[in-house]
């Protein structure tokens, strides 16, 4: 069964092992029906979950991540997150994000909600560009 020091554990080895991530020793702590939704996507099924960490895993130069912070509420651990991704042709940039993880009763994680601001984080690491991007979110938005 997930508790919050196994998650803090087991997700601070995902990200660094060589600059490459590795989801292997997770895997088993996910449901078969597992829905997992960021800011780009919605995935059902442990298929298609892994298939999804295999292309993030060959898309990335490099990524680690820092579980900043962690708390378990009934069934749902929340973790606080810096995740700093290299891809090939682009400079490193840091997404800062949490994730919700909703457990069943046998302890395995059915639902992953993330939580991040992709283009944001990205852009601010664009000379000139960040700024800008900043400036026109805070007019339109803000």
């Amino acid at each position: 069964m997930l508790t919050k020091e196994l998650v803090l554990e087991l997700w601070s080895q995902t990200y660094n092992t060589e600059g490459k991530p590795d989801w292997s020793h997770i895997l088993p702590y996910y449901d078969n029906n597992i829905v997992f939704r960021d800011s780009i996507q919605e995935i059902r099924g442990i298929e298609k979950f892994t298939a999804m960490t295999e292309r993030l895993t060959k898309r990335s130069k490099d990524l680690k991540m820092k579980i900043v912070n962690a708390a378990k509420e009934e069934n749902n651990i929340f973790i606080e997150w810096e995740m700093t991704l290299s891809f090939k042709k682009y400079p490193s940039s840091i997404l800062y994000g949490s994730s919700r993880l909703t457990l069943n009763t046998e302890g395995k994680i059915t639902e992953q909600r993330d939580y991040y601001d992709l283009w944001g984080d990205i852009f601010d690491n664009i000379p000139r560009f960040g700024k800008a991007y900043r400036k026109f979110m805070i007019r339109k938005f803000g």
